[in-house]
């Protein structure tokens, strides 16, 4: 956890990390789930001192884990595979739809 962080996040990390590992996740992506959970509600909530726009503009960490418990994750958005296309520098993403920039960014 980042130093500053509230007893409240510190609880949410320990949560988050426990349930990921009692599904069976191994110990380093349950920590790395956890870290990026916490760290995107803080810098929803304006804890954070910088924030990423996706951070601040996608629903909640909570709420999409609500919305997709009962079929799975789903993958990553369509605003999160365009944002990740253009730090890679591919082409022709603006024309991509999401099955074109998940094959792109692979």
């Amino acid at each position: 956890m980042p130093r500053g962080s509230s007893p409240k996040r510190e609880r949410q990390y320990e949560h988050i990390e426990k349930s990921q590992r009692a599904r069976g996740v191994s110990p380093g992506r349950a920590k790395e789930i956890a870290a990026r959970t916490v760290n995107k509600e803080r810098a929803r909530s304006g804890e954070a001192k910088t924030a990423s726009k996706e951070s601040v503009r996608d629903m909640s960490s909570s709420r999409r884990g609500g919305l997709r418990s009962h079929r799975g994750s789903g993958g990553p958005t369509y605003r999160q595979l365009y944002a990740e296309a253009q730090r890679r520098g591919v082409k022709g993403r603006s024309r991509m739809n999401k099955a074109d920039l998940e094959r792109a960014v692979g």
